[in-house]
């Protein structure tokens, strides 16, 4: 080693990695990686730019500084690190905002998201198979839980082809680094929640740069860009994980299991000696319930809500712990960062009830601060309407204010997945069950805001392992004319099918036509077949027609108790009406007119928005089995 090289204080990296002028909350919190870097003093001259505390961790590895930039003018400073008699100057941006947080607009109930995996949509043509300096992992297309190889340039290169579809928003999951290892049992992390760098995109899948061209394009053509994030848990090969910041950054056990990784002089043991694997890990930490009804649950006891909040999902996502306020600040920033650096749309949140509470509630209190005309949604997997409706901003349902604009309706999910089973009868069965869903849309602070969806990466497909047509179009129906955000899976347009009983991967599949050599090309017409051509159509009528159509957007909604089989939900606004009408049984059904006369209003003729056809409305009107009809006037 050099005398000069040994005389410098050593920082390896910033997080994050530049930061932003002009924001509400001036307070920047710095992130400082480097061998020693705790004992370092920092300072700066840069005007405007006044260092408010420095916070020296359990490990020696980590500094945080904590800055204020309130007056400060976009440009490039200098930071001073010195340790002892060791120092160096590293440089540091802070950039000029593109637009004011009050111009950023999030996706609403007039948009409706098609959800997709970046590795199983699309690969572009020079797509790298391996990546020099990442883990262990393979791409095989014939292995359902390994790496399929698409990327955001693939993903880049089908943008018309969502606007040809007609849906207006993109929700990729996630595109951060996943840098695991496959495992020995053909499992990788290719569906992206197990992150291992915050600040960067998946070398699989492309760069920072290549993220924000693709949003900038898709903005260019009109469509939204929602992005994945995960504040519960990160991936084991983060670098927290080998040298833990300090010792309540995770959730661990509290009552021996951090001294395993802690010596008594607060740094942490040598991995050489004491490696830090899964199986120690595994040993210490505490596995989730899986229950989300503790943190809502008025006589929930301590260790069933300590088993949802700081229990893991598996030994190889360890789980933050949010109540730690610098955890928190990172996580924070970090949002902010992307919605500044590539220009996201919207923040869909992963296993939203599962992290602590009150510190997801200060993360979204910020964000509405900067940003209040941006949007997040957040999954809320219980399928109960009082239980969701809690979670949603201004909810009196709930003493703790959780800042959370939308929220998921799994109630919706689960009874319409009932429903496609059932006949319709007089009483519980078929749409009766969606009926005394929505009964309950008085519990929520704001129906507009509740993401509708019937299927997605974490369940069966709608079809399940079958082609039921009638009941999809049914589904559908219901999903883009009701008061909700409604939100598509990837291939649903082109009939794709499969079920979680093997393996998730099976609910994931390739798109077809994404890939090279692929003998199936459903991206255009010429190559689906006349089944996913037909369905495609049907699909895309229906989604443009929404477009733009206040009716939807803004409209009151009256629905009808199911009626000899028939369920008919109504939208209205300024002097138009929109019916949709469902024949919930497998035998030809009429739907009543007599019946519903407040709606109908003597109106003689309605049009059919999916066939243009008039359709006469002054008289009863036959169904055939399981017909989906959806008319306005």
């Amino acid at each position: 080693m050099s005398m000069k090289a040994a005389n410098k204080v050593n920082v390896e990296r910033i997080d994050p990695t530049h930061w932003y002028v002009g924001m509400k909350d001036a307070s920047l919190q710095l992130m400082v990686y480097g061998k020693g870097i705790r004992d370092a003093e920092v300072s700066t001259d840069y005007p405007g730019v006044s260092i408010e505390s420095l916070v020296r961790l359990d490990s020696p590895d980590y500094l945080l500084v904590y800055m204020d930039v309130a007056k400060a003018q976009a440009g490039k400073m200098t930071l001073r690190f010195k340790v002892g008699k060791k120092s160096m100057n590293y440089p540091y941006e802070l950039k000029t905002r593109e637009m004011a947080g009050t111009e950023r607009r999030g996706f609403s109930n007039a948009d409706v998201l098609y959800m997709l995996m970046p590795d199983r949509f699309a690969q572009s043509a020079n797509h790298v198979a391996q990546i020099k300096g990442l883990n262990t992992y393979k791409e095989d297309r014939s292995q359902p839980s390994l790496r399929h190889g698409g990327d955001l340039e693939g993903i880049r290169q089908h943008l018309d082809y969502f606007t040809e579809l007609g849906v207006t928003a993109l929700w990729f999951t996630p595109v951060l680094e996943n840098n695991s290892p496959d495992n020995e049992n053909g499992f990788s992390t290719y569906h992206g929640y197990a992150t291992t760098d915050y600040y960067r995109v998946d070398p699989r899948f492309g760069t920072n740069a290549q993220y924000k061209q693709l949003i900038d394009e898709a903005h260019a053509k009109g469509l939204k860009v929602v992005m994945d994030m995960i504040f519960n848990h990160c991936g084991f090969e983060h670098p927290w994980v080998a040298n833990m910041p300090s010792k309540d950054w995770f959730n661990l056990s509290r009552s021996s299991g951090v001294q395993e990784f802690w010596s008594t002089d607060n740094s942490p043991k040598q991995m050489s000696a004491t490696p830090i694997t899964p199986e120690l890990l595994n040993s210490q930490h505490l596995q989730t319930s899986y229950k989300l009804t503790p943190v809502l649950d008025p006589y929930a006891s301590k260790v069933d809500m300590r088993e949802t909040v700081e229990g893991w999902f598996v030994p190889t996502i360890p789980d933050l712990n949010q109540k730690n306020p610098h955890v928190m600040k990172y996580l924070i920033q970090n949002s902010i960062w992307w919605i500044e650096t590539v220009g996201i749309d919207g923040i869909r949140m992963d296993t939203y009830p599962y992290a602590d509470r009150e510190g997801m509630a200060q993360w979204m209190k910020v964000l509405d601060k900067e940003y209040p005309n941006f949007n997040t949604v957040g999954e809320t997997w219980v399928t109960e309407p009082a239980y969701t409706a809690a979670w949603q901003k201004d909810s009196k349902l709930s003493s703790t204010n959780s800042y959370l604009k939308t929220v998921m309706d799994f109630s919706f999910f689960d009874k319409l997945n009932q429903a496609k089973n059932e006949e319709t009868d007089g009483w519980w069965n078929g749409f009766n069950r969606i009926y005394n869903s929505l009964v309950y849309d008085y519990l929520y602070q704001n129906p507009s805001n509740v993401m509708a969806f019937i299927e997605n990466h974490d369940t069966d497909r709608f079809l399940g392992n079958g082609k039921d047509t009638l009941s999809l179009k049914q589904a559908l129906a219901l999903l883009l004319t009701i008061n909700r955000t409604p939100q598509l899976y990837y291939g649903t347009e082109i009939l794709m099918n499969g079920t979680k009983e093997i393996t998730d991967g099976n609910v994931r599949k390739d798109f077809p036509g994404g890939f090279p050599n692929d003998k199936h090309n459903a991206f255009t017409a010429e190559g689906r077949t006349k089944a996913e051509q037909a369905m495609f159509n049907w699909l895309s009528k229906l989604l443009h027609w929404r477009q733009g159509n206040d009716v939807i957007i803004k409209g009151k909604q009256t629905q009808f108790i199911p009626w000899k089989g028939v369920y008919v939900i109504t939208r209205q606004y300024g002097g138009r009406s929109v019916l949709t009408i469902l024949n919930g049984t497998s035998k030809p059904a009429v739907m009543e007119v007599a019946r519903y006369a407040e709606v109908i209003q003597g109106k003689a003729t309605a049009r059919d928005i999916i066939t243009g056809r008039n359709i006469t409305i002054d008289k009863d009107v036959k169904l055939r089995p399981r017909q989906t009809l959806i008319i306005e006037f």
